[in-house]
């Protein structure tokens, strides 16, 4: 299992462009080390751009993104590899590989030497086997990556984040093929890593329960950041998402509650 402690991640006036417009720009966020950071707004907002320039996979036109106060951009690429576990929206592959497979890639970055991709050396098949009980996929681990479900397929990718090791893990939208029974389990199995955590969602409910801080982008700026209770308020769905919600205190636990009232304006899609 992954270290429980995280990195500090700051986000200094990050910005990218495609077209000839900001897709993002001005973006300044900080999470401290093992927080859980919600990443909201309608789609469009910029969230997959934040996230894969926070990934190391885009380089920022403008700004920096730091780990523990080192440039993010300027590590070598196998370091900066071991340091971020990134699961995606969609994650396709052509090869007809085994859960297991897919999940002994995120042990590659940790590798030294000369070694086939799936020539797992003795010392590094338990962290596999670690990775795949924890997203409760070891049952699937000769199942080909083809025949899974969606939902199967993003507790796989989960499970290879994990092998990886990582300080800070980035979600994009990672409950999207999940029934909300395995919503539920999936953000519970993330809070329990301890890690540094960027999750972009769509559900403010889930968010509300299972974040500790949220940071709102809409149009690609940040609109707000901070604790949950401070950000999501009736006023920013309204603003944002064109919606008429009232935001009290859970029944049962104190986290914000949304009750959706219907829209005030046309809600952008």
């Amino acid at each position: 299992m992954p270290d429980a402690h995280g990195v500090r991640l700051e986000v200094r006036g990050a910005a990218w462009r495609a077209g000839g417009r900001d897709i993002v720009r001005d973006i300044d966020l900080v999470c401290e080390p093992g927080t859980v950071t919600g990443l909201l707004g309608p789609n469009g907002s910029g969230k997959t751009t934040l996230i894969n320039l926070v990934a190391g996979q885009t380089r920022p036109a403008a700004g920096d993104v730091l780990l523990d106060g080192r440039d993010l951009h300027a590590l070598p690429p196998r370091e900066r590899a071991r340091l971020v576990g990134l699961v995606e929206q969609q994650a396709a592959t052509t090869l007809d590989l085994t859960v297991r497979q897919v999940v002994e890639l995120g042990r590659i970055p940790h590798r030294t030497g000369r070694l086939a991709v799936f020539d797992t050396p003795p010392g590094e098949r338990e962290a596999v086997d670690e990775a795949l009980r924890f997203a409760d996929v070891a049952e699937l681990a000769d199942r080909s990556w083809q025949t899974l479900s969606g939902g199967e397929r993003q507790r796989t990718q989960l499970a290879r984040a994990v092998a990886q090791r990582p300080a800070v893990l980035l979600l994009d939208e990672p409950t999207n093929h999940l029934d909300l029974g395995h919503q539920l389990d999936f953000l519970d199995r993330v809070r329990g890593l301890g890690l540094t955590t960027v999750a972009a969602l769509h559900d403010l409910e889930l968010a509300a329960a299972y974040c500790d801080r949220l940071a709102v982008l809409d149009a690609g700026r940040l609109v707000a950041a901070g604790p949950v209770h401070e950000v999501l308020t009736s006023a920013l769905i309204a603003d944002v998402y064109g919606v008429d919600a009232t935001v009290e205190p859970h029944p049962v636990h104190d986290r914000p509650h949304v009750r959706w009232n219907g829209p005030r304006r046309q809600v952008r899609v």
